[in-house]
């Protein structure tokens, strides 16, 4: 299995080789991120009392694929990835915004049904819309950014102490962003807390949930890729596409 040990700067360091399950990694990726954000976060739900956007099921799932790509192909692999599902998010919510504005055919009655609908799923406010691109961002960046740090601290050994750890910081992050930025001014600062607070601690106990799961995947990849990557001498610049 690859690792990075050999002394050379950290702007000489790059990975080129090609693998076979990397694009379909980017790919989920991609596409749990877009649905949890397109679809989840317009309904709350309520289960054993407790009130929680329905978006807060799945997105968890975003930061275990994270996971897998640092602990697998390593940190700069994976931020090609979160640029990937930045750059979606981006056209998802341009495509949104002209969908909803174009003149529909007032001769198609359904359009009296579907452009209001589009509106409600479709319309989020500008305020909001740059929340989540700017939480996103950077709690996926921290998130990858500290599992791949600690691996090579913990000499690739006590996988959950990454997963974990790595989840608990790129959450906070998220959630301590996204929420002052969409909502300051508009909710109670205690509410907002309340809301940080318990968002931050149920997806961090979704990850925990999903150790096992990250574990089995994690192996079977590193099998198949041939691949154990260590950023022993990555450079960890957000702003860069190399390998």
């Amino acid at each position: 299995m690859t690792t990075s040990t050999e002394p050379l700067k950290p702007e000489l360091i790059s990975n080129l080789r090609h693998y076979r399950y990397y694009d379909l990694v980017m790919a989920g990726f991609v596409t749990v991120l877009l649905c949890s954000n397109l679809i989840g976060p317009g309904k709350t739900c309520i289960l054993f009392g407790l009130t929680f956007g329905a978006g807060n099921l799945f997105f968890p799932i975003s930061y275990i694929f994270g996971d897998v790509l640092t602990e697998v192909y390593g940190y700069a692999r994976a931020r090609k990835v979160i640029w990937a599902g930045f750059i979606a998010m981006i056209f998802a919510t341009i495509m949104g915004l002209f969908v909803i504005h174009m003149p529909g055919d007032p001769g198609e009655p359904f359009n009296a049904v579907i452009q209001p609908a589009l509106e409600v799923v479709f319309g989020s406010t500008g305020r909001i819309v740059i929340a989540s691109m700017v939480a996103y961002w950077c709690g996926d960046f921290m998130n990858s950014y500290v599992m791949a740090k600690m691996k090579v601290w913990t000499e690739g050994r006590h996988l959950w102490t990454r997963t974990i750890g790595s989840t608990a910081v790129g959450q906070l992050v998220d959630s301590a962003l996204f929420y002052p930025i969409a909502f300051f001014g508009t909710w109670q600062p205690g509410t907002m807390l309340k809301v940080i607070a318990f968002n931050w601690a149920f997806k961090v106990s979704v990850e925990i949930v999903f150790t096992p799961v990250t574990y089995t995947i994690v192996r079977w990849l590193k099998r198949q890729e041939n691949e154990d990557w260590y950023d022993r001498q990555t450079n960890f610049t957000p702003f860069s596409l190399k390998d």
